[in-house]
């Protein structure tokens, strides 16, 4: 029978976890701290449902293939993961961004029938759904000469707003160096290249005002997307959200990163050290996560298509919204790879309707509301 690792119990990580072992007979939690992955599993008691301290080479002396390993580690260590599953054939799966070296490994898990899935967590991840799910509606539509706006952004941050507009519950240098890296998106029908903390702007969802940004490269996701190649696409941004005064709140920070010192990884270190201490989420502080999908179509300059998914999570404890909303989706795959609903392969989230509503499906199991909104 099939068993199950999970890799890494963060905040991100807890809610998956509980949810799978209460389901799975067959389950191995390993973390760097041994007391941390007993901990995610103090609600169950069963004989192959354990914890055991993260160990590269006990692992790969405990699998066999047809398991499942699911890498919650920092990203750059997903690759090692991802030879490991292939050396002893096991499926994996990541909410991270797909790496290349593990798109490198396409035809290897083609060829062994194995799945190695990726982006499967909130963002990336229940975006791709909004977005297939939209662009198929779309789709359905007779007329190709369209001209096509897509946004889509997501945040986390705390529910009730700070000064600082923003908590952190890990270190916030990765965050910080983040709004140095070169974002690429489409506006008025042309590819541009920014800085993110130099290319903030107002964003209104459901009367709400945020702050929002554009983040990596999105034109890669016009073809994941689907889109049809007829269509004129003259507004594709995949973003972040922030609070509403954000933008001010930081603005010291923005000033170091523009006018960088040779100190310059002294100066953010430093500086994360101080945000930490002022700005991190207490113990049982509620989080929130805003999530918008929008895709807009015009003909002739006639709007023939406007609609939109949304969602507003909050949560807490161990039960953060961010937490809910990675790790009860990446467990969801985890469900589809037991159960075959998956083609082999490296690959992001699914595209597939029926696998789609499942992860809705299991969302909603958990009081997660989806809202569709057409205009």
């Amino acid at each position: 029978m099939k068993h199950v690792h999970w890799i890494g119990t963060g905040l991100s990580s807890l809610p998956g976890i509980r949810r799978l072992a209460k389901n799975l007979e067959n389950l191995t939690i390993w973390n760097r701290t041994l007391e941390k992955a007993e901990n995610s599993i103090n609600h169950v008691d069963k004989n192959n449902v354990k914890a055991k301290k993260f160990d590269i080479d006990l692992i790969s002396r405990e699998v066999n293939p047809g398991d499942i390993i699911i890498s919650q580690l920092p990203a750059i260590r997903h690759p090692e993961i991802a030879k490991l599953c292939l050396k002893h054939k096991c499926h994996f799966a990541s909410t991270s961004y797909l790496n290349p070296e593990i798109l490198a490994l396409d035809k290897d898990a083609k060829q062994e029938n194995l799945v190695f899935i990726n982006e499967i967590g909130l963002d990336p991840g229940i975006d791709h759904f909004f977005s297939h799910l939209l662009v198929q509606d779309l789709r359905r539509l007779t007329s190709k000469d369209i001209e096509v706006i897509y946004e889509s952004y997501c945040g986390g941050f705390p529910a009730v707003p700070n000064d600082f507009r923003y908590k952190f519950s890990w270190s916030p240098a990765g965050v910080i160096k983040a709004l140095n890296n070169d974002a690429k998106f489409i506006t008025e029908g042309e590819i541009k290249t920014v800085t993110p903390y130099k290319s903030i702007s107002s964003y209104l969802i459901n009367n709400e005002n945020f702050e929002a940004y554009p983040n990596r490269d999105s034109t890669p996701y016009i073809n994941e997307y689907n889109f049809d190649q007829n269509w004129k696409v003259k507004e594709f941004v995949r973003g972040t959200l922030r609070l509403d005064g954000w933008k001010d709140a930081w603005k010291d920070i923005f000033s170091m990163l523009e006018n960088q010192s040779d100190t310059i990884e002294d100066d953010i270190n430093k500086k994360s050290e101080e945000l930490l201490l002022k700005n991190k989420y207490q113990p049982d502080e509620e989080d929130r996560v805003v999530l918008s999908v929008k895709l807009k179509a015009f003909e002739n300059n006639n709007q023939i298509f406007n609609s939109s998914y949304f969602l507003d999570e909050k949560g807490s404890g161990e039960n953060t919204a961010m937490g809910k909303l990675v790790s009860i989706t990446l467990s969801a795959a985890v469900d589809l790879i037991l159960k075959g609903k998956i083609k082999p392969g490296v690959k992001t989230a699914p595209h597939e309707n029926e696998n789609i509503l499942y992860f809705f499906k299991i969302l909603k199991e958990n009081n997660i509301n989806i809202q569709q909104i057409n205009e």
